[in-house]
């Protein structure tokens, strides 16, 4: 099974400055999209899944699938606003690493219970790689902003001829990602018997993954070239995972 492009050939018609400013607003999108997916709708979906485990995995297009339920299931909550280039960059950083870390916090749990040689191999290679990813956005961010990445994502001061606001920029983006920290629902893979554990690990990173492909998508025109290639790392290296995962869970029994 082949997962979705990580790149969108839609945006490839648009001049540059039009392209980038699509991935911009798109970016503020995933900040909310993040929280809600991930903690909801994608958690329903692996439940589903666990219920019924004749049903297909997560196939390439539940990360977008998802997404719009969950936009749709929260329709009362202001519109997320456009952000300006080099707060993408600040704002990437302030979510990924969460997001990152709820992927080593999987890992971990695949580590200690995973019997299958495949899933502990990629388990391995997700803590290595994402942790290393972690202690780099740290020090980018810390050289380029002069502080630690706060514990919750950082939003404008005021609205903007760059930003559409919500509420006329009276609830910032970092208000609604307080509701939930994008952080990885673990109870799923705590509780899975030992003989659903892989399909079930299985079934919570590949969307984590397409998150990740989303939201890194959203970067990859950045001024910055180390976030410029930090971006095309993740889009090349976690599409090639959800090819692996997606292939094996229809292989595990």
């Amino acid at each position: 099974m082949k997962s979705t492009e990580p790149r969108d050939s839609n945006l490839e018609n648009l001049p540059v400055s039009d392209r980038k400013s699509h991935r911009l607003w798109i970016l503020g999108c995933a900040g909310m999209v993040a929280a809600i997916a991930i903690t909801s709708a994608m958690t329903s979906l692996v439940q589903a899944q666990t219920q019924n485990p004749l049903k297909k995995p997560l196939d390439a297009g539940a990360c977008p699938n998802a997404t719009n339920a969950a936009i749709r299931t929260n329709q009362g909550m202001p519109n997320p606003m456009m952000m300006s280039g080099e707060f993408a960059d600040r704002h990437f950083i302030e979510m990924m690493i969460p997001h990152h870390d709820g992927a080593v916090k999987m890992a971990d749990l695949a580590l200690k219970r995973s019997k299958n040689a495949d899933v502990l191999k990629l388990a391995a290679a997700i803590k290595r790689d994402q942790t290393l990813e972690i202690a780099q956005m740290r020090a980018w961010y810390k050289d380029w902003y002069k502080a630690d990445v706060p514990d919750m994502p950082s939003r404008p001061m005021k609205s903007s001829n760059h930003m559409m606001g919500m509420n006329h920029g009276k609830m910032g983006m970092g208000n609604m990602m307080g509701m939930s920290m994008m952080a990885t629902d673990l109870k799923t893979l705590e509780t899975a018997t030992d003989g659903d554990f892989d399909k079930e690990f299985l079934a919570e990173m590949i969307p984590h993954h397409k998150m990740a492909l989303m939201m890194s998508n959203m970067i990859v025109d950045s001024d910055r070239p180390e976030m410029r290639k930090l971006a095309q790392n993740i889009l090349r290296s976690q599409s090639q995972e959800i090819d692996q995962m997606q292939g094996w869970y229809s292989n595990i029994r």
